[in-house]
C-alpha cells in the first residue's frame, strides 16, 4: 500500500490554517464577551438600550464622534461597568490559573479551588469578619487577610512540595491537605461566631462581584498583566513538560524549578483575585477543558483562550445571578457552581480521548 507523505510546504500550509482557526476562535470569544457585557450593562432598574451602552463607552474614548446622556453615564460607569469589568479580569485570571495548574500537575481536576488556595483566602476573610483580627487594618482588613492567608497556603504547598522533589503528586496531596485544614479552621471560627458575622463570612466565601470598584480592578489588571506575561514566556516549557518529566529534562527544561515558579506566579494571581471577589469555583476547572476541546493542547493558545473562556463563563453567570430573581442579586459563586457542574459532567460523559 502506497504511503503518502506530506511535503514541508504542505505541513506549513496546514499549520498556518490551524493557527488561523485558533485566532478566528479568539475573535469569536471576544465578540461574545463584548455582546454579553453590553447586555449585562443594559439590564437593571433603569433599562438602557445596547446602543446607549456602547455609545456611552465610545463617548469616553472618542468624545468628538459619539454622544451620551447623563443617566446612561451614571448608571454605566458608576454602577454596572465596575461589576462587569471585575468579572472580565477575574474570569480571565481564574481561567489561565486553572490552565497552568492543570498543565504543571498533569491532573484534569487541579484548580486553585481544589488546591486549597481559595480555602486559605476564606479563612483569612472569616478571621477578619468574625474576630476583627488582621495584619492590615481599616477598609482593607478583610482583603488583606484573604490575600495573606491565600499566599500562606501557597507557600506551605510549595515548601512541602520542594522537600519531596516538587512532583505533581506531592503538590496535589499538599493542596488537598491545606484545603481540609483551612476549611476546618473556618468552620470552627463560624461555629463560635455571631449570627450576622457568620452570615457575612459565608456570603463572602461563596464569591460575589458586588464589591467591585475601579481601584480594585486596576490592582487586579496590573497583577494580571505581570503574571500573564510571565506565564506566556513559559508556555513552550509547558508544552515540553506535557511529554513527561524525563523527556522535558532531556530537552533542557529544569522541571522542578519551572513547576515551582509557575505555581508561585499562579497562586500570586489567584490570591490577588479571590481577596476581592471571594471564592468563585469551577471557572478555573471548566474553562481549560473547554479550551482544549476547542483548540487542542498548544499552551501558547490554550492560556489566553482559557482566560477568555473564563471571562465568558463568569460574566454570563453574573448576568444570570442579577436577573434570575431580580431585584435580588444572587452570589455569583453559587451560579458558577450550578453552571459548571453540568458542563463538567457533560464533558466527562462525552469525552472520547485523554487530554493528558
Amino acid at each position: 500500500m502506497e504511503q503518502y507523505t506530506l511535503t514541508k510546504e504542505e505541513v506549513k500550509i496546514q499549520y498556518n490554517k490551524a493557527v488561523g482557526r485558533k485566532i478566528l476562535f479568539i475573535f469569536f470569544l471576544l465578540s461574545a464577551i463584548i455582546l454579553i457585557s453590553g447586555i449585562s450593562a443594559s439590564l437593571g432598574s433603569a433599562n438602557l438600550s445596547l446602543w446607549e451602552i456602547y455609545s456611552s463607552i465610545l463617548h469616553r474614548l472618542f468624545p468628538a464622534y459619539f454622544e451620551s446622556g447623563d443617566l446612561a453615564d451614571a448608571c454605566i460607569w458608576n454602577l454596572r461597568l465596575p461589576r462587569i469589568f471585575m468579572g472580565i479580569v477575574a474570569g480571565f485570571g481564574l481561567g489561565i490559573a486553572g490552565c497552568v495548574t492543570q498543565a504543571i500537575l498533569k491532573n484534569p481536576l487541579a484548580s486553585p479551588y481544589t488546591l486549597g488556595i481559595s480555602s486559605g483566602a476564606s479563612f483569612g476573610a472569616s478571621l477578619a469578619i468574625l474576630t476583627g483580627a488582621g495584619i492590615i487594618g481599616g477598609d482593607y482588613l478583610i482583603i488583606g487577610n484573604a490575600f495573606l492567608f491565600a499566599l500562606l497556603c501557597s507557600f506551605i504547598i510549595l515548601g512541602l512540595s520542594n522537600r519531596k522533589g516538587a512532583t505533581p503528586e506531592t503538590m496535589i496531596l499538599a493542596g488537598i491537605a491545606m484545603m481540609y485544614l483551612f476549611s476546618a479552621m473556618t468552620t470552627i471560627l463560624q461555629y463560635f461566631g455571631e449570627a450576622e458575622a457568620v452570615k457575612e463570612a459565608i456570603f463572602w466565601a461563596v464569591g460575589d462581584l458586588d464589591r467591585s470598584s475601579w481601584p480594585k480592578i486596576t490592582i487586579i489588571i496590573v497583577m494580571l498583566t505581570f503574571c500573564f506575561f510571565l506565564l506566556m514566556i513559559k508556555s513552550l516549557d509547558l508544552n515540553i513538560m506535557a511529554a513527561g518529566d524525563e523527556t522535558a529534562k532531556s530537552l533542557g527544561v529544569n522541571v522542578k524549578s519551572t513547576r515551582i515558579a509557575l505555581m508561585a506566579v499562579t497562586t500570586l494571581l489567584v490570591a490577588c483575585i479571590v481577596c476581592f471577589t471571594g471564592t468563585i469555583g469551577f471557572i478555573g476547572l471548566v474553562a481549560p477543558h473547554l479550551t482544549r476541546i476547542a483548540v487542542g493542547g498548544d499552551n501558547r493558545f490554550v492560556l489566553p483562550i482559557s482566560g477568555l473562556f473564563g471571562t465568558l463563563l463568569l460574566i454570563s453567570a453574573d448576568l444570570v445571578a442579577r436577573r434570575v430573581m431580580a431585584p435580588i442579586i444572587l452570589p455569583v459563586g453559587a451560579i458558577t457552581a450550578f453552571m459548571g457542574a453540568p458542563i463538567f459532567m457533560y464533558m466527562i460523559m462525552k469525552r472520547k480521548r485523554e487530554f493528558w
